[in-house]
């Protein structure tokens, strides 16, 4: 293996120069930083990059904590895929590290990426609670994101969507259009988005002088199996329903395959509508009716405002993301709108 010895010696410099030249400390001629650089790629040199960023207290890179349920489906792969696009396009190479299955956990990821001396965090929690994160943010000397979670102490320093305002919005849409008794399918219930979304569909009901009924509320576990067995809960029950809402699209999907099994046509008899804009809902029959929320711009603006951290730019207040309800075949009229 090359050492920056034999860099040096190829180079015709001194140690201390290649070590001015990796380091982009004190001042090289730029003939003699080309004699290096080429020095380098003849040796085959790799800097030794813990000692790299020991040196120069930058690492270029930016360290992601995701906990690994997350890691399947669309909605996980837009946001490593825009993450990494705008890291890379800022000259930053992206670290996911796994948050795993617990608040502990996810603070060991973080403290992981501190040591490994990542420029700045983004953390998208699952466990963490708002005041564990607020700590957080306290604790560390570099910039601290936190993805779709609300702040209440370091506000500036969160992305988050308003989904509580998504599940008010779908529940309102079915409601204009006749809908009254509307079936909810929850995700599982120690996700935060999962208790806004249900917390939008009560709230929307209420307004609109509607019962919240606890036996059209089912839990779910984010599958399409459980967006089935929700269904035929619904139906064992005896549950009179003309419309689902399902926390996320696969639940929608395995809902739609249930009552097709049971004659129950989609939208003739009930309307679904999911969450997250797959890309095969567009492409199921019928299209399916679903919730966009804005991946690709919550990520871009996350990095923007850790970048800005630490160019010594100012945080911005955009914050605030709001989801897109995006109606297809899979919606139709409710039985007290429909023509008789």
């Amino acid at each position: 293996m090359s050492t920056m010895q034999d860099v040096a010696n190829k180079a015709g410099v001194s140690k201390a120069t290649v070590s001015r030249v990796l380091s982009g400390k004190g001042y090289v001629s730029q003939e003699t930083k080309d004699q290096v650089f080429k020095a380098i790629e003849e040796a085959g040199y790799r800097p030794n990059l813990l000692a790299r960023n020991l040196a120069t207290s930058k690492s270029m890179c930016i360290g992601l904590v995701v906990t690994n349920t997350l890691y399947n489906g669309n909605y996980f792969s837009e946001l490593i895929s825009q993450a990494a696009k705008k890291l890379d396009a800022n000259g930053r190479q992206l670290i996911l590290v796994d948050g795993k299955h617990s608040a502990e956990e996810e603070r060991e990821a973080i403290q992981f990426l501190h040591d490994l001396r990542c420029d700045g965090i983004i953390i998208y929690p699952r466990f963490l609670s708002v005041d564990e994160m607020d700590d957080i943010i306290d604790k560390y000397n570099k910039p601290v994101m936190v993805v779709n979670r609300k702040l209440r102490k370091h506000q500036s320093h969160c992305i988050y969507c308003d989904h509580k305002g998504s599940g008010l919005q779908s529940t309102r849409a079915l409601i204009e259009r006749g809908h009254r008794n509307i079936a909810f399918i929850t995700g599982s219930m120690d996700s935060p988005t999962a208790i806004e979304r249900l917390s939008g569909y009560k709230e929307a009901l209420s307004a609109a002088g509607l019962p919240v009924n606890d036996a059209l509320i089912i839990p779910g576990k984010w599958t399409p199996a459980s967006g089935a067995a929700a269904v035929e809960a619904l139906l064992a029950g005896g549950q009179t329903f003309s419309a689902i809402l399902a926390s996320n699209d696969d639940m929608a999907i395995g809902a739609m395959k249930k009552l097709n099994e049971a004659g129950i046509a989609v939208p003739a008899d009930v309307s679904v509508i999911g969450f997250d804009n797959i890309p095969t809902a567009p492409f199921l029959i019928p299209a399916l009716s679903s919730v966009k929320d804005p991946v690709s711009d919550m990520v871009s603006e996350v990095i923007s405002q850790i970048i800005s951290m630490l160019d010594g730019g100012y945080l911005s207040d955009q914050n605030k993301f709001v989801s897109e309800l995006i109606l297809r075949e899979s919606v139709t009229s409710g039985p007290y709108l429909k023509p008789r």
